[in-house]
């Protein structure tokens, strides 16, 4: 205000100047008290001025002794604030990186300093608590939250994590629901609520969760459609096995939405052709693999496509299983297929080539055995058991462990579908939990012979480390059937072939069978 009263008096100062400077400077008196004072207009303009600011100086003086009291208090609930919130920060500093002693000690002097902000007090003491490992102070503190209505929900999710910490699951369970009825948008109590559905393999529950989710806006649609396609497959395997048709009827249902929601969730589709080859829908069953293998490949889904008709000839088979690899004829499963279809349809030759075309990479059971079924065909025994030794030691491939001994896909336990939904939801991709238990799979490999004849170059170029074409395998060749025949006597005064003994130790490595 000061400012401003010496601004205006600048002003009409120099408005007076301005009239003095004219020549008609006027004329003004004041008698007061016997006293007559005669002087110009311009004169009087400027000593009313000054006296104004000079009132108005005191004024303001006045005013600032008498609210010094007032100003210091001021100041110091200032200074205290400052200090509340710098404690306040290094308290959450120092909680999250778990130093319980220091931030339950500046929660303690936050407390004490920010008077104004009693909410992140209590939210610093909880996690300090947390931090210093006392889950009962913790817990103490957390419910002191549920009283105030802005701080319930943090209350909640905090006594959730308390329990679970504890390991009281169904406490912490009973604090997500509450938490879920007083904000449908709390996405952690939702999560928490559907992971306990999916461990209690309660799919219908969890479907309703997802379905609410969507409805509410807590995850998007690409994430709603992944946890419904992977919970209508789980639902549909729980179901498949019943003899009852209403149940069945249910299943085909369950995974036929699987399908049509995610193409490319091949236990979904597998599930669902299954199905309708049961029940007769062998066209509908052969759409649905299609649609799928042009997603995404995967051996189960040509496996189940090679089993919709059962009384064609090889011939025609492979045909059909061609035309599916060329679906998508850039994709490994594909050119894996191609082998496959030209090994089922008769035509070594044609496996061979096809065999050549494979992508280079690490060996695999698979690869080798396909590699000796390729071998064997083209009346190469010796490569073909060569193949075989080197597939003993090769790693399986994750895809091809999702098919049991018996060849049957997918056939998970609730605690796998619970971890495949989960991974399915968050990633897109399939786990293999066959494969993280080194569990057997599928027939891979022929079983292996118990010897060699060393004529073949393949066995030469083992022996000398030279380049062996790596590929992949596939079911075909039972037990025994690399077993040739045994070598011919050598006639009478030919000296016996000699053998290499460390190339037959080299090949031969693996177990042997039992005769």
């Amino acid at each position: 205000m000061i400012r401003a009263a010496i601004i205006f008096f600048l002003v009409a100062a120099l408005a007076v100047a301005v009239v003095a400077l004219t020549g008609e400077p006027g004329a003004a008196s004041l008698d007061w008290m016997g006293w007559r004072v005669e002087m110009t207009a311009a004169a009087a303009a400027l000593l009313t001025l000054f006296t104004a600011l000079l009132a108005t100086i005191l004024w303001r003086g006045l005013l600032w002794v008498v609210e010094a009291p007032r100003r210091a208090a001021r100041a110091r609930i200032e200074a205290k604030r400052k200090q509340g919130v710098e404690a306040l920060s290094r308290g959450f500093l120092a909680a999250a990186a778990g130093d319980g002693s220091e931030a339950r000690r500046l929660a303690q002097k936050a407390s004490e300093l920010a008077e104004d902000a009693p909410a992140l007090v209590r939210v610093l003491a909880a996690q300090a608590a947390e931090a210093a490992g006392d889950h009962v102070a913790a817990r103490q503190a957390y419910n002191a939250m549920l009283g105030f209505p802005e701080m319930r929900l943090a209350g909640l999710r905090g006594l959730m994590q308390t329990a679970l910490a504890e390991g009281d699951k169904t406490l912490a369970l009973r604090h997500a629901e509450t938490a879920y009825g007083l904000a449908g948008t709390a996405r952690w109590a939702w999560r928490a609520l559907l992971e306990a559905r999916l461990e209690a393999g309660d799919w219908q529950a969890a479907l309703a969760l997802v379905q609410g989710a969507l409805e509410r806006k807590i995850v998007p649609p690409l994430i709603a459609e992944r946890a419904r396609a992977a919970l209508l497959a789980a639902s549909a395997a729980g179901l498949e096995d019943s003899d009852d048709p209403k149940i069945l009827a249910q299943a085909l249902d369950f995974a036929t939405q699987a399908a049509k929601l995610k193409p490319e969730f091949a236990p979904g589709v597998v599930m669902a052709a299954r199905l309708l080859a049961a029940d007769g829908k062998t066209a509908k069953a052969g759409a649905l693999i299609e649609a799928a293998w042009k997603q995404a490949p995967h051996p189960a889904l040509w496996l189940a496509y090679r089993d919709l008709k059962t009384s064609e000839t090889p011939k025609l088979r492979a045909v059909r299983l061609a035309a599916l690899a060329n679906l998508k004829p850039e994709a490994r499963e594909s050119r894996l297929l191609k082998v496959e279809s030209a090994l089922i349809g008769g035509d070594p030759i044609a496996a061979r080539a096809a065999a050549r075309l494979l992508p280079e990479e690490a060996l695999t059971a698979r690869v080798a055995g396909l590699m000796a079924r390729v071998a064997y065909a083209n009346g190469e025994a010796d490569e073909a058991r060569a193949w075989v030794a080197r597939g003993v030691a090769a790693p399986q491939e994750p895809d091809w462990s999702d098919l049991d001994p018996e060849g049957r896909a997918f056939a998970y336990a609730k605690g796998d579908w619970a971890r495949l939904t989960v991974s399915y939801v968050e990633t897109g991709e399939l786990i293999h939990p066959r494969f993280e238990r080194r569990e057997r799979t599928m027939s891979e490999l022929p079983q292996l012979p118990s010897a060699y004849a060393e004529s073949t170059p393949f066995v030469r170029a083992a022996e000398a480390g030279g380049p062996l074409m790596p590929i992949p395998d596939d079911p075909g060749i039972g037990p025994g059937s690399f077993d040739a025949a045994p070598p011919a006597e050598p006639e009478t005064g030919s000296p016996a072939p000699r053998r290499n003994a460390g190339s037959r130790r080299r090949l031969a490595s693996g177990p042997r069978a039992a005769k």
